[in-house]
């Protein structure tokens, strides 16, 4: 089975950005193939991971249920669950050292829970073919709710230096234990802020539920490689994003 790492946090605190980072630590350190999951409904870590999307879960699910209410004919009397199960294999995205599965926007308004669902059961299928699975996780909280995160061995909570950020952190690890979830390892790691700060963030915050909280130091190399539209793997090995996150991971003592 693969080692599975999970992302969780309030929007805008960078998540996705240090799950790029963790697949790129994954690359270089451990040197084996990684699957990574883009399970947030605003597909973005293909960028952060510098490849492009031709195909998406949400979007494969709208073209099959299009097709199975036109009565259209499918190529080798193939049922549609066969047909479905080959597009959505066929859709991952096969790059350096990685493959990138995306569940991507569904066309038609209403719930997420059917795509939610979709990239859940192929994860778990897929992920006995990888040492290594990432899942960027959507925002928020309801994807812990629908159990999308499960079978974790580190769950890795990302905060700003904010209190808001803090009670979101503090929210999803006690909805965690509320669910029962099966995660091994959780991790706070507050991003976008330097040592001194960090440690006055502590003491005002009122005491926080992780045995390890760690801070990620603010990188202008990211501010401007966003800005270039470039990939986080082409920060410098030596940039303070790379050397904090790649340091956080070697903590945690990945297999």
């Amino acid at each position: 089975m693969a080692y599975v790492i999970a992302f969780a946090g309030k929007g805008g605190t960078g998540k996705t950005t240090i799950a790029a980072l963790t697949v790129r630590f994954l690359i270089e350190k451990k040197h084996k193939p990684v699957l990574a999951v883009d399970a947030d409904s605003n597909s973005c870590l293909n960028e952060a991971l510098g490849v492009p999307v031709h195909a998406t879960i949400g979007g494969l699910r709208e073209e099959s249920l299009a097709k199975i209410r036109s009565g259209a004919e499918r190529p080798g009397g193939m049922s549609m669950e066969q047909l479905f199960d080959y597009q959505v294999q066929q859709s991952v995205i096969e790059a350096r050292g990685f493959d990138l599965m995306v569940m991507g926007r569904p066309e038609g308004p209403g719930c997420y829970c059917a795509a939610n669902n979709i990239i859940r059961k192929y994860t778990d299928k897929l992920s006995d073919k990888y040492p290594y699975v990432v899942i960027d996780n959507e925002a928020g909280m309801e994807h812990l709710s629908r159990r999308t995160t499960h079978k974790v061995d580190l769950l890795l909570i990302i905060s700003d230096p904010t209190q808001k950020g803090l009670q979101t952190a503090r929210r999803i690890n006690s909805l965690v234990d509320e669910l029962a979830l099966d995660i091994e390892r959780r991790e706070l790691v507050v991003n976008r802020i330097s040592d001194d700060n960090f440690d006055k963030l502590k003491n005002v915050s009122g005491g926080l539920p992780f045995e390890n909280i760690f801070n990620v130091p603010d990188d202008e190399n990211i501010f401007n490689l966003d800005l270039e539209g470039k990939p986080v793997f082409a920060l410098p090995s030596g940039s303070i994003a790379v050397k904090t996150v790649f340091g956080i991971l070697d903590s945690c003592r990945i297999p």
